[in-house]
């Protein structure tokens, strides 16, 4: 990573959180490194993103940087730390875990959301933060090697993109179990199965 990187912080101190029945304050810090030049970011919607991820999580504190960076520094990262050699479109690793502070780091690639944007038909810059919400989830204990690990990550990554207003894309695999999950239960039944997974895999990580 190099050292002229464009770097912005976020400190989210006042928001709401419910844990418990009971609420309290979330505090959040963002930092997000842009170490690429071909697809412009919304650093806010990165933002928004991780704390819409810890308002349904057991963490209200911490500092969460995101790095977004092309396809070969992703994959050299991938090759160094996780032993992989291929790029990747996300990469998340848990630096502390104090619960319920929690910090965490995600690297995000932009030449891999271009090229899946044009095969879910949607905008590069949802594919990307996609990732940041997927990372995110990783970060506070979701998991998706299994079947139904799968099915409850992308019920919060639908929930999170609705929150933030962004749009499915038409006809995508990715959220088929979804929609089934959908068509079975209502909304609340959905954000209550999605909330409980979470707590149950918080010890777990993966990337």
């Amino acid at each position: 990573m190099n050292d002229d990187k464009s770097q912005t912080e976020s400190f989210s101190d006042e928001q709401s959180v419910e844990f418990d029945g009971e609420p309290r304050e979330s505090k959040i810090r963002v930092v997000i490194a842009n170490e690429q030049s071909t697809l412009a970011i919304d650093e806010s919607q990165f933002q928004a993103a991780v704390a819409s991820v810890f308002r349904e999580s057991s963490y209200d504190s911490g500092i969460v940087s995101i790095a977004v960076v092309d396809d070969p520094t992703i994959h050299e990262i991938n090759r160094q730390y996780l032993e992989h050699d291929f790029p990747t479109d996300v990469l998340s690793f848990v630096l502390e875990d104090r619960q319920p502070y929690l910090e965490g780091e995600l690297v995000v690639s932009t030449d891999t959301a271009s090229a899946n944007a044009a095969e879910y038909d949607w905008p590069a810059s949802s594919e990307l933060l996609l990732y940041v919400i997927h990372g995110a989830l990783h970060l506070v204990g979701f998991r998706d090697k299994k079947s139904d690990e799968i099915v409850v990550m992308r019920a919060a990554e639908a929930q999170t993109l609705r929150e933030l207003g962004v749009a499915l894309p038409n006809g995508s695999s990715r959220w088929t179990d979804v929609a089934r999950i959908n068509e079975s239960a209502n909304e609340s039944a959905n954000e209550s199965v999605i909330k409980s997974a979470g707590e149950s895999s918080r010890k777990a990580r993966s990337s």
